[in-house]
């Protein structure tokens, strides 16, 4: 897997088309769409879907997202080396906080908001873990402004999100635990309305740091470059793109499609990594490698199961409580899970 550049250097992760459509373009793509769509009947006409309102926009990101969620599983279940080397994380974690979440309703509140937070560090990880395989693929040393490259993905994602017009829409959560009277709780409660008072500064505070450290960014490695060291530039364009993306779209929200727009890419480069890195396997396990349809009717496959449990979940209707507790799992897992595969996969094949 991977598309050869000069002298034999393996600069794509799979091909140029592929990484170009599902890995390096979709933030810029996305970005074009949301704006696209900001104001058309599709973002703005309401609809109601499992007695909950919606938009046609919120309803294609919402099976989206939890189709993403649940392709981890494809990484994790459906690979038997990995299984193997961690059962309990598997087939014995998942069961029990299930349970958790479906008996406490506090345990369900709480892990609504730490899938909320977790989710914005675990996007940070995968542009960065995407950055340091064409890092790899070039030649550059691997511990060469590493910690620079992590920093960079998790502030620019995290920050226009905790400081930016979203960042209400992300505390709004912790209202959920005004049902409760514990000290805990009572002080969760306070926070969106506390910092919501400091939102303006924060969010311009943000905007031109992020402004300032991608520009930063982006000299470095010419730095580097001069020095004699070859860096991937296909990892400095995925970087700074996302990062610009993400300042200005979770920072200042102009088009009001910042959800759908972030969402989109993200979902998009994840699914593709999934077919990209696991299909190999499925193929050789179902003893279809050599059958000339064999990848477009697993492709399919793949993509019909993915998008149903998505449209599964944005049609549940959430007074089952076992089964929002399942997809919340799901959820929890789907970072959990993902985090360790990244750190374990070279050793793994």
């Amino acid at each position: 897997m991977g598309a050869r550049g000069g002298r034999g250097v393996r600069r794509y992760i799979v091909s140029p088309a592929y990484d170009w459509l599902l890995f390096l373009a979709p933030p810029v793509l996305a970005l074009g769409l949301g704006v696209a769509i900001s104001g058309s009947g599709f973002a703005t006409d309401a609809l109601v879907v499992a007695g909950e309102p919606t938009t046609g926009a919120g309803l294609c990101i919402g099976v989206l997202i939890h189709a993403h969620l649940v392709a981890v599983f494809f990484r994790s279940h459906a690979n038997p080396k990995i299984l193997r080397r961690f059962p309990i994380r598997f087939l014995v974690i998942p069961p029990l906080v299930w349970l958790a979440i479906a008996l406490s309703p506090w345990l369900a509140i709480l892990a609504t908001v730490v899938a909320t937070f977790w989710d914005v560090w675990h996007s940070g990880a995968q542009t960065f873990g995407f950055g340091r395989i064409y890092d790899r693929n070039a030649g550059f040393p691997v511990h060469e402004a590493r910690r620079l490259d992590f920093w960079l993905n998790q502030l620019l994602y995290a920050g226009p999100i905790l400081a930016g017009a979203t960042l209400m829409e992300h505390l709004v959560v912790l209202e959920d635990f005004e049902t409760f009277e514990d000290a805990l709780s009572n002080f969760l409660i306070l926070v969106p309305v506390d910092v919501g008072q400091r939102q303006r500064w924060l969010t311009w505070g943000v905007m031109g740091g992020g402004t300032v450290f991608v520009a930063f960014y982006v000299l470095y490695y010419v730095r580097l470059w001069r020095r004699g060291l070859k860096p991937s530039w296909l990892k400095v364009w995925l970087y700074a793109s996302t990062g610009l993306c993400s300042l200005y779209t979770w920072g200042l929200n102009s088009w009001g499609e910042a959800f759908f727009i972030m969402n989109l890419f993200h979902a998009v480069q994840y699914l593709g990594l999934v077919w990209a890195t696991e299909h190999g396997g499925w193929l050789k396990r179902l003893r279809v490698e050599a059958a000339p349809l064999a990848r477009p009717l697993l492709a399919s496959v793949f993509v019909a199961l993915v998008l149903g449990y998505g449209l599964f979940v944005e049609t549940l209707d959430t007074s089952w409580t076992g089964l929002w507790a399942l997809t919340l799992v799901v959820s929890l897992m789907h970072f959990w899970y993902d985090a360790f595969i990244w750190s374990v996969r070279d050793k793994q094949v």
